[in-house]
């Protein structure tokens, strides 16, 4: 029977479909000022069938005389068309309110933007696409107002990334964010190929983020990588570029000229043989014969001249009536800069699958599967080429001869130092030709789910399952080779040193969500319950003579039985929480909010904290007496939050064991003994409780759209280290307050001249306060080291530099003699002037002064876009101001002076009466006065820099190459053309304010293709 009715259903079924008749429609989809638009999705209504707009915006479909035509874009209001068998259908598309109705995801479910209280941003797919790096933060550098993304030059490293400020001690509290990456949590996302996401939000203020608890304190950023969709057909594209990175801004150290000009006027007895050595060994220059036959630029000679990258992503995306699937496979592959091995190469698969089982019943699952290799440079290299001298050769080719002719075993053609009578051997290659450092990095991470609707449009219940696993292969070898017969600068004996990693985190989340609307009146409802357990096991080992071949790079190949030596670890953390949220809006004009999580943790000894927040907003436009009387606003909302939530990136305890075993020698015998201690740490995660107040608007018939924000950020009770009484040490407890606050603004503007050309102008600014607030009584704490200090006290910023003022520099003996500090410290003419703060004419430690903080107090941002019919133009700007450099390399003469110094310096320096009022003479460097730490080490952090330009041309395949060809877009990047800076370094952009040594940022010049079938 069931057969029958099957058959008689089939009949019908065509019998219908026959009688309906197929009309052939086409038209052209525009914007409201007439522009087309690419990439329109138009669908008939009920079924999977369905195509896209191509460049000029027109499409071509056959469909049923009586269909339902659906036209969908972003950012546009979808609209509904009846065939009623025609032919010729052309639709203009209104824009949404700018985005206000657009979905933007937030913890455990999404949000619509004009339903927001909490300072949240969004960056789309396309401009983290436009940044020419691995690393997905770094496109965000100058896109979001607060948040500071700081470079990393070498070869797949991440940049330091901070929102809103510095919230924990550093060294003990970690500041990175929380990645949410499609529901699993992270603290790094270098497994990501940027052209793998479809959206990134970042969650700033505490209301937005306390949902996820003590894992939130520093913010959010969610991100949702690319899936299908329903009813779509199969679309495969591909993304790729290839480029070249060129080193900019390379410092420039002093030739042999100025260097041997500076050994003259320093007039030590031992630099002027050591340049007459040079002289007798490499021959004196014919140009000046004063000078060795050597002038080496160090710099040049360990870095190449360009450096390749590349990154390609294939996906394939689609979906049936039930299934939407994406498929992705992507490679990338970063060169370094540095000569030797150093560079990296990642290749990543990914998975979607999401299933419509039945009306009341949706799953997937997610995988994603990352494979890297990374080989790390020695950054001993920049350090050395910094101080090398340059009447040094790469090369000693004498020197190199004497050593096979005396046989000696792994004889070394580069040059030394030492042979010179230096005390180092200077030269940057052996740190470079004789390491090899290597590092396999490899992710799976997987997630499961499970959706039920159990009352529809209304009530639903998800549970997901996430778990990632990681894989870290850490291999140091370190080669033999042979300089000399000082045996301080040979290495005899090869060694290795190894270190493997696994971690396995593992996480359920289940969330019940209830939506409903009666009236004008909205109430959307959230409670759930997150587990995590997080698992770490480490096992490291190192030794000494291993054979020279890599396939026996091994500790058991090792020669050496007494070399050897093996240490393990491991951690594991179990977490359990309640949450819960409610939102409210009526008639999208008055707005409440709430969240509430209640976290356990075993990491500490405190189990339980609990973490509300609360945001309220106010849309003042929708009112009666704003729409009358302020008619060039078309949106106005006032907004507001406060939350709490943790940081658990803080040790679980800290201090001494209560017994540690000691060892001495009494009359040279070993006796073991104990010491006794009570310096138990009862630490547990840092609190913060952040205020928000802002503004969203739009303006001028919504061209013209501003986001404000006022924040204040405190953690009240940040790990901070506390001195023992009665006893040397200190101790870290939850003790501390640190504030961060400031202003954010960031506005957007987008217009139309003529009928062909569209442009969008943007731009944000925020500033930044950090200032320590509480330090349990204690007065200050010191930080850096006692040459270059750093210190952290009630009313400044975090570690901020302190020491001497400079006043100028002693330019003459009259001088000196007025001035009893000068006289009383026998100083001399091309000494520096240091400011007398408390007028006692006494020079000492209360006259050191705050000079400054690593942390910008300004960060801004800015972009300008073009669009001429198929020609794209788009160029982004970035810069911070407001802090301060330490120039440690510099500085580091006090322990090195029989180095080089940098060309800024050599021309600058103190050479008689009014040469410089900055610098001190040449022997003045080497004096202990000089190098009291002080400003002269500080130097200006800000810049400017054009971030980003980008010049595109949509290429129409139909048109052009035929009816079955695809679109492509062609275009070309150059990534960091231009930085303005007055730092005397490679690049402004310093982590922690303190250069010493680092990989440079390099600009990056790229050209890509983008096709799409």
């Amino acid at each position: 029977m069931r057969l029958l009715i099957l058959n008689l259903m089939l009949v019908l079924f065509a019998v219908t479909v026959s009688a309906q008749n197929i009309v052939n429609v086409s038209g052209q989809v525009t914007d409201q000022t007439g522009e087309s638009i690419i990439g329109v999705s138009i669908s008939i209504k009920g079924t999977s069938e369905g195509t896209i707009t191509d460049m000029d915006g027109n499409y071509h479909i056959s469909v049923p005389s009586d269909a339902i035509l659906v036209f969908s874009f972003i950012g546009f209001d979808t609209q509904e068309v009846q065939v009623n068998n025609r032919s010729i259908i052309s639709v203009s598309l209104v824009e949404s309110m700018t985005g206000l109705d657009e979905v933007v995801v937030v913890g455990y479910g999404t949000q619509k933007v004009k339903d927001l209280t909490s300072s949240i941003v969004t960056v789309k797919a396309d401009e983290i696409t436009k940044s020419a790096s691995g690393q997905t933060m770094q496109a965000l550098q100058g896109k979001v107002a607060g948040v500071q993304i700081v470079s990393a030059g070498a070869p797949g490293s991440e940049p330091t990334v901070r929102i809103r400020g510095l919230g924990s001690y550093p060294g003990i509290g970690g500041s990175t964010p929380l990645y949410v990456v499609d529901g699993m949590y992270f603290d790094d996302i270098d497994f990501l190929n940027p052209s793998d996401i479809e959206s990134l939000s970042v969650l700033k203020d505490a209301s937005a983020s306390s949902i996820y608890g003590v894992r939130a304190a520093n913010g959010v950023v969610l991100i949702t990588t690319k899936s299908g969709s329903l009813k779509s057909k199969a679309s495969i594209s591909y993304d790729g570029y290839v480029g070249v990175q060129v080193a900019q801004n390379v410092l420039q150290m002093a030739n042999a000229e100025q260097f041997v000009e500076y050994v003259n006027q320093v007039g030590d007895p031992a630099d002027l043989q050591f340049v007459e050595n040079a002289m007798q060994r490499f021959g004196r220059s014919r140009i000046n014969p004063n000078v060795p036959d050597v002038n080496t630029d160090w710099y040049k000679e360990i870095m190449n001249t360009s450096a390749t990258q590349q990154n390609h992503a294939l996906s394939v995306t689609g979906g049936s009536e039930k299934t939407a699937y994406a498929m992705g496979l992507s490679y990338f592959e970063q060169d370094g800069l540095l000569k030797g091995k150093n560079s990296f190469e990642r290749l990543n698969i990914r998975g979607k699958l999401d299933q419509n089982v039945n009306k009341w019943l949706k799953a997937g699952v997610n995988v994603n599967v990352s494979n890297a290799t990374k080989y790390i440079a020695d950054d001993a290299a920049w350090f050395k080429a910094y101080h090398a001298v340059p009447i040094l050769p790469v090369y000693d080719q004498e020197n190199y001869d004497a050593l096979v002719a005396a046989g000696t075993n792994f004889p070394s053609a580069y040059s030394n130092a030492k042979l010179l009578g230096y005390r180092d051997t200077q030269n940057p290659f052996l740190d470079l030709e004789y390491r090899d450092h290597r590092m396999d990095i490899r992710k799976v991470l997987t997630g499961l789910y499970a959706e039920m609707s159990l009352l529809p449009e209304k009530l639903k219940f998800k549970t997901s399952y996430n778990i990632s696993l990681i894989h870290l292969s850490d291999r140091n070898v370190g080669l033999p080779y042979y300089l000399s017969a000082s045996e301080d600068v040979n290495r005899e004996l090869s060694t290795i040193s190894k270190y493997r990693s696994l971690y396995f985190n593992q996480f359920w989340d289940n969330t019940l969500t209830y939506n409903d609307t009666f009236g004008g009146h909205h109430i959307s409802a959230m409670v759930g319950t997150a587990y995590r357990d997080e698992f770490y096991d480490t096992l490291s080992g190192s030794a000494e003579d291993i054979p020279l071949e890599e396939n026996a790079w091994y500790i058991g190949q090792s020669l050496s039985q007494d070399s050897k030596s093996i240490a393990d670890g491991a951690s594991r953390y179990y977490g359990f929480s309640y949450f819960g949220r409610l939102a409210y809006n009526y008639n999208s004009k008055y707005i409440a909010y709430a969240t509430l999580r209640r976290e356990g943790t075993s990491k500490y000894q405190e189990k339980w904290g609990t973490f509300p927040a609360i945001g309220a907003g106010w849309v003042i436009s929708e009112e009666s007496f704003f729409k009358e009387n302020i008619g060039f606003v078309n949106y106005f909302k006032l907004r507001a939050g406060w939350g709490k939530l943790g940081n658990d990136k803080i040790p679980s305890q800290a201090g001494a064991n209560t017994t540690s075993p000691q060892f001495l020698a009494i009359d040279d015998q070993k006796v073991n003994g104990t010491v006794t201690t009570s310096t138990f740490g009862y630490l547990g995660w840092e609190t913060v409780k952040g205020t928000n107040v802002g503004i969203s608007t739009q303006l001028f018939n919504m061209r013209l759209g501003i986001e404000a924000d006022y924040y204040v950020r405190d953690t009240e009770n940040a790990a901070i280290p506390v001195s023992l009484l009665l006893q040397g040490g200190s101790v870290t407890r939850n003790v501390g307050v640190i504030r961060n606050s400031g202003f954010e603004v960031a506005a957007n503007w987008r217009g139309t001249i003529g009928e062909d050309l569209k442009y969008t102008i943007g731009a944000n600014v925020a500033t930044l306060k950090n200032e320590v607030r509480d330090l349990f009584g204690q007065t200050y704490l010191n930080g850096g080291s006692a040459e270059f200090r750093q210190r952290s006290q009630v009313g400044e910023p975090l570690l901020s530099f302190y020491g001497y003022e400079i006043a100028g520099v002693y330019q003459n003996q009259a001088e000196i003699d007025a001035d009893p500090i000068a006289v009383a410290n026998g100083l001399v003419p091309g000494d520096l002037k240091f400011k007398d703060q408390d007028g006692s004419e006494v020079l000492d430690d209360d006259d050191k002064v705050f000079l400054g903080s690593y942390l910008p107090k300004l960060t801004y941002g800015g972009s300008l876009g073009l669009f001429y019919k198929k020609l794209e133009f788009s160029m982004s700007i970035s810069g911070q101001g407001g802090n301060k450099i330490l120039n440690r390399k510099r500085g580091e003469i006090k322990w090195t002076n029989d180095t080089n110094i940098d060309a800024n310096y050599a021309s600058n320096l103190w050479n008689g009466e009014g040469t410089s009022n900055k610098y001190p003479s040449a022997a003045g460097l080497r004096r202990g006065w000089n190098q009291e730490f002080s400003d002269l080490l500080l130097e200006d952090g800000s810049f400017f820099r054009i971030q980003n330009i980008q010049l595109a041309y949509n290429i129409d395949g139909k048109k052009w190459l035929g009816e079955n060809m695809p679109n492509a877009r062609i275009y070309f990047t150059a990534e960091r053309p231009l930085t303005v800076f007055s730092y005397n370094g490679f690049n402004p952009e310093v982590s922690d304010g303190i250069d010493r040594q680092f990989y440079p940022v390099a600009s990056v010049y790229t050209l890509g293709l983008n096709i799409k079938f």
